[in-house]
């Protein structure tokens, strides 16, 4: 359902969106979760109707960056499959690098491909000893000439065995605290579904997942791979872990976008099905207990969708409190995401917990939301960092406690 007050050109990008998902993800969904195969067809549909285009520059080839766009699509993608919803989201997560820190020639090299759905995008930031601590990386990058060096693995690559371009973060000073850590674009050759190898670069493992099956997640691992002097982001080095923070704050409403359309769409197929499943004579819709499960889930989606809107708002407008908004965009979504997929297979009961029915499937996707790009205990902690900072601004209240004597 669509929401009157969202700007037009938003409302557009979602019945876009919608549209896609529909044709294109759908009837499709289901069996290439089974193969675990990445969906080249949906890729081919999310071109044509030019999705890439909702998160990149207007001057790169994009249709302006927003947000809140990218966020309307996802959400409409992921109600289909949430798999297919963050590997389209995932090529803003790579591409966001090189908006926020990369070169004009960078810009101008990458960006117009990506926004024309020929070359997809991947982030590579985690390793094997380093999640949330990012900053703990091992992965590194030596200056030789005029090219870069890289030597290590990474790890959780999502699209990493599809992605002509990936943003990857190495060690570029490892006695330095503040400026440890640069980024680098690097591109393998070929569009479309065609990609060549390039030295040092090796996909050793890919994933066997819970859920996204649909979706390649894999560990790289990088043997004295040469890049050019040109490919490092930004064109300075020690500029990688404010990038990739920058990048995190914008990618996180995204994210939370994919667990509400996950939870959007358990919900949608639970109503279908408590309405038509007949027991004891009625509808399981008629019991209140039913009832008591869809009200309470629709409204945790729908207060879910608003703070991703609001987060997203934030992050578009570079607003102070945007980190917050974004963490607890992230946080609160996935969190209902679990909770109402669970609820869901709940309501079909024994058929539920069986593959051939289809919400199963959406709390498998669920899950990881609550994990990558943060953590949700991550999350909290960026959240409450926040509020305690912002405890200054409650000094007035100091006052009344405890409660004056006369104000008793």
């Amino acid at each position: 359902m669509s929401d009157p007050l969202l700007p037009q050109e938003a409302l557009e990008w979602q019945a876009r969106a919608r549209e896609v998902a529909d044709k294109f993800i759908r009837p499709v969904a289901w069996k290439y979760d089974r193969l675990q195969q990445y969906p080249w067809e949906v890729q081919r549909g999310l071109k044509e109707y030019g999705l890439f285009k909702c998160f990149v520059p207007k001057e790169y080839g994009g249709a302006g960056t927003s947000v809140l766009n990218l966020c309307l699509v996802v959400e409409e993608l992921a109600k289909a499959c949430g798999g297919m919803g963050v590997g389209f989201a995932v090529n803003a997560l790579g591409s966001f690098p090189i908006m926020v820190g990369g070169t004009e020639e960078q810009k101008q090299r990458f960006l117009p491909e990506i926004a024309a759905g020929n070359k997809l995008v991947a982030f590579g930031l985690s390793e094997r000893d380093a999640g949330s601590d990012a900053a703990g990386m091992q992965c590194s990058a030596v200056r030789d000439g005029d090219e870069w060096v890289i030597n290590g693995h990474k790890k959780w690559n999502t699209n990493g065995l599809v992605a002509h371009v990936n943003t990857i973060f190495a060690v570029t000073d490892k006695d330095s605290r503040s400026r440890r850590i640069s980024a680098f674009v690097v591109e393998r050759p070929g569009n479309g579904e065609e990609l060549g190898d390039i030295d040092g670069f090796r996909v050793v493992k890919v994933e066997d997942k819970l859920g996204i099956r649909a979706i390649p997640v894999v560990e790289i691992e990088f043997n004295d791979l040469r890049l050019p002097a040109d490919r490092l982001v930004g064109g300075k080095p020690g500029l990688g872990f404010k990038h990739a923070m920058m990048t995190l704050d914008k990618a996180r409403p995204g994210v939370a976008a994919q667990a509400v359309g996950c939870a959007q769409g358990a919900l949608d197929f639970a109503l279908l099905y408590a309405t038509g499943r007949v027991q004891f004579g009625k509808p399981i819709s008629s019991r209140q207990m039913i009832q008591q499960l869809l009200a309470d889930m629709a409204q945790k989606v729908e207060a879910a969708r608003q703070l991703v809107h609001a987060a997203a708002r934030h992050v578009d407008a570079e607003t102070k409190a945007a980190n917050k908004f974004a963490a607890m965009a992230k946080c609160f979504a996935t969190d209902v995401a679990m909770e109402v997929t669970t609820n869901a297979v709940q309501i079909f009961g024994g058929y539920g917990f069986m593959r051939d029915y289809p919400v199963e499937k959406y709390m498998r996707d669920a899950k990881i939301t609550q994990i990558y790009e943060g953590t949700n205990q991550v999350q909290r902690l960026v959240i409450a960092r926040n509020l305690i900072k912002e405890a200054a601004g409650l000094d007035h209240l100091r006052g009344f406690i405890p409660i004056p004597e006369d104000q008793r």
